[in-house]
């Protein structure tokens, strides 16, 4: 299983340890997005991080949409078909993202692709629906299960 992990808020006067972590997921800033596998030591990042980011499990299809639209290979070029099958195993981006969904791949074992999406501001009238309060209590942060399809499809 993947999470696809989304920064919220700045980290305007945010302890160091917190800054720290959120650089080590390679979210350096609000909009961004990554892939990462569902382990113990990610668990205790996105833990940590949890008042600055959103995530949730993430689908094939959510991840194919992700990386056609949104994925940028060094020299901001955008991810294609023939890009995957030179610079992977993968011979599409779907057969990538089926393998990323389920846990099997990473976006780094694409040669050349840049681990980060820059995503737009959620689109919509909700918004982020507030980036100081969980998902449960009517706000963005936090996990959000399956839920995170929504937010991605607003954002991409």
């Amino acid at each position: 299983m993947t999470f696809l992990v989304i920064r919220a808020r700045s980290d305007r006067g945010v302890k160091p340890k917190i800054r720290d972590t959120m650089s080590m997921l390679n979210l350096t800033r609000v909009n961004h997005a990554v892939l990462i596998p569902d382990t113990p030591a990610y668990a205790g990042m996105l833990h940590k991080a949890k008042d600055y980011v959103t995530w949730g499990e993430v689908d094939a299809d959510t991840v194919s949409s992700l990386i056609s639209e949104r994925g940028r290979m060094i020299g901001d070029k955008p991810v294609t078909n023939a890009v995957i099958k030179s610079g992977s195993k993968f011979s599409t981006i779907g057969a990538l993202s089926k393998a990323i969904a389920s846990g099997d791949a990473r976006t780094s074992d694409v040669e050349g692709m840049k681990p980060v999406f820059r995503l737009h501001p959620p689109r919509g009238t909700k918004g982020w629906g507030g980036i100081k309060r969980s998902y449960v209590a009517g706000g963005a942060l936090g996990f959000r299960g399956e839920a995170i399809t929504d937010l991605v499809g607003r954002m991409i």
